[in-house]
């Protein structure tokens, strides 16, 4: 596909501001660490810090020494003070139709409602506390809170089973689980209250001591007496008066598990200052926010980093106006994201490649039928795009003109660390194109060498050269695990190994591959997942992709691919099967064409959005499938087993 290589402008909007902003680049390679520094005045510090960066502890890094802040302060209380408390903070949108409009005074209200009452249970700053929550109000309540007190919070994806909840309440050994009494999916009430007591069940988890629980669903929920509160007879009742405490700029501000090679879950823990800097640099600039003009919305969930970062630490810290929802994107029905654009005006979206995919394999009429005119930028986070599904987005929902920022970084980066400027840079389909200004990065082989510009076949590894604010700090407990997962590889060097494989263009411009672990080897060619995947969804027929790499007597491995056909697409399956084949061996290399293409009706996701490739490697080689805890709909292997 020739035309991956295009280069989009910004939209005509944006070139007013492409002058000051494209400064930024020129600031921060004249002197990174001032450029931070600047970045860190976004804030309000109760007392500044003295020194910018100590890396002598490398790779543990300490940003803005002495320096002390309160994030919970940062993202309301100054918004507040300023006079702003009126503005919309969030427009919370429930499953079943239910909403609220939460003001920054209302925000402040509950969130210390919710600290003077955590603070009641005797709870102090470095304990931590588990949040198992759905995507209501109280959740992003619950973690501001924490941030208030310096409380470190862990927050456990709502569909996690009773098991991985437990893992994480041992590892980090909260003291306090709040949670809810269910959660809504797909219009029934599932119990979630069920599975803390599960978690806690003869005297599993021992360090907690109390469970706060807030009545969303109104189902019958499991009591114990002297562990157990109600969230309306305690928090709703406490004072809406709390003064927020200053911590120390490296001070744990959350731990987020993530999953390990070695089945056991690794904590990525993100400490105050050098976190929130980038978090809300990173909103401001990449989404071009304007506060109290723009209606925000990251589609993710507070489970996972992204929803951390660009739900509610960036986009409180920049009084943003957001979008919050609780459901899935197809309930009642298909329409339900375009009505609430449409509802609230939104103004900038940002989302994951398998919902643009999936909003694909729907078709257009779905979202022509609705005015998206609101809309003047688009976002892309969780996995590399496909140039397809980039150039979809952009002309169907984006109109043909509303910049996209495809952004990479990761949960141990903490924030954005690749994406264009809208206004400032211009984009290519698929690609992540340059770090941002302030960060540093390379595409390098197992050597350390840099990979040369346009080496089509020259796939290296994406590595970072320089720490930076948003940094993980280390792994909970576990110091040894830290160094060896992400700074062995290339320790003689310094770098971290961001466990993802990528390439650079002629023009200079970094396209990431998707993690190494995602790379076939094929008859001693190592042949990238995202690559074929890429090539599967370029033919007209084909809506998503995924493909994984299987044992193969002959080759070592063979590459077995799921294909899901757009909606009205009735090919014979032998002709379809022989067509993609054939695509394959174009685009890339006959030897990257798959062995076996299957054409299934659905692809195996957690509810963030992620194919779960490990599982359908199960299913390619006919093995016992591994956990499905996660998954929306562990149903759907019903219609992929032979």
């Amino acid at each position: 596909m020739t035309d991956i290589q295009t280069s989009y402008p910004p939209s005509a909007e944006f070139a007013a501001v492409a002058n000051g902003d494209a400064a930024l680049y020129a600031r921060a390679a004249a002197d990174r660490e001032a450029f931070w520094a600047e970045q860190a005045n976004r804030l309000h510090w109760h007392e500044p810090w003295t020194q910018v960066l100590d890396w002598s502890g490398a790779p543990v890094a300490k940003w803005f020494v002495d320096g002390k802040l309160n994030v919970a302060y940062n993202c309301v209380d100054r918004h507040v003070l300023a006079g702003h408390g009126d503005q919309v903070a969030i427009h919370w949108e429930g499953e079943p139709g239910d909403s609220r409009d939460i003001t920054y005074a209302e925000l402040l209200a509950e969130v210390s409602r919710a600290a003077n009452h955590l603070a009641a249970l005797g709870l102090h700053a470095g304990d931590r506390v588990a949040i198992y929550m759905p995507m209501v109000p109280e959740a992003i309540v619950s973690m501001l809170a924490c941030a208030r007190l310096g409380l470190t919070h862990s927050v456990v994806f709502a569909a996690f089973s009773a098991s991985a909840l437990r893992s994480r309440i041992d590892d980090a050994q909260a003291r306090l689980v709040i949670t809810t009494d269910g959660q809504w999916r797909r219009g029934q009430a599932v119990s979630l209250k069920a599975a803390v007591d599960e978690a806690l069940a003869d005297g599993q988890a021992s360090t907690v001591e109390h469970v706060l629980v807030v009545r969303r669903t109104g189902i019958e929920t499991p009591w114990t007496d002297g562990r157990d509160q109600w969230w309306h007879e305690t928090v709703a009742h406490a004072s809406a008066e709390h003064v927020a405490d200053a911590f120390d700029a490296e001070h744990p501000l959350y731990i987020l598990y993530t999953s390990g090679t070695t089945g056991k879950p690794k904590g990525i823990v993100h400490t105050t200052g050098g976190y929130l800097t980038q978090a809300a640099y990173t909103h401001h600039y990449v989404f071009d926010h304007k506060p109290g003009q723009d209606v925000y919305w990251c589609t993710a969930d507070i489970g996972w980093v992204t929803g951390h970062s660009y739900i509610v630490y960036g986009p409180l810290a920049n009084r943003a106006t957001e979008v919050v929802y609780e459901g899935t994107p197809n309930f009642p029905d298909e329409h339900r994201h375009w009505n609430i654009v449409e509802k609230y005006g939104v103004t900038v979206y940002y989302t994951a490649p398998t919902l643009v995919r999936t909003f694909m394999k729907w078709g257009r009429e779905i979202p022509d039928a609705h005015d998206l005119s609101s809309i003047r930028l688009l976002g892309s986070v969780g996995e590399p795009i496909n140039p397809e599904a980039w150039r979809w987005y952009r002309e169907v929902i984006g109109a043909g003109a509303a910049p996209i920022v495809d952004t990479w970084w990761q949960t141990e980066t903490g924030a954005i660390m690749m994406s264009p400027l809208p206004g400032v840079t211009a984009a290519k389909p698929g690609a992540a194109m340059k770090p941002l200004p302030g960060i540093t990065a390379k595409v390098v082989d197992d050597k350390g060498v840099s990979v040369d510009p346009g080496e089509t076949e020259a796939n290296g590894y994406l590595v970072l050269d320089q720490p930076w604010p948003s940094m993980l700090r280390g792994i909970w407990g576990d110091p040894e695990r830290f160094r060896e997962t992400y700074w062995a590889m290339f320790a003689d060097r310094g770098w971290y190994f961001a466990g993802d494989g990528a390439k650079v263009d002629a023009d200079g411009d970094t396209w990431v591959l998707g993690r190494v672990d995602d790379v076939m080897n094929v008859s001693g060619h190592r042949i990238s997942t995202a690559e074929v995947e890429h090539a599967l969804v370029g033919h007209a027929g084909v809506a998503e992709a995924a493909v994984v790499g299987v044992s193969d007597e002959t080759t070592g491995q063979a590459i077995a691919a799921f294909v899901i056909l757009q909606s009205g697409v009735d090919y014979p399956s032998e002709q379809i099967v022989a067509e993609l084949k054939a695509t394959v061996s174009q685009e890339i290399s006959p030897i990257a064409k798959p062995r076996d293409i299957t054409v299934v009706p659905e692809l195996p996701k957690t509810r963030s959005g992620k194919i779960m490739r490990r599982l359908l490697r199960d299913i390619a080689e006919g093995r016992t499938l591994g956990d499905t805890s996660t998954l929306v709909d562990p149903k759907v292997f019903d219609a992929l087993r032979p």
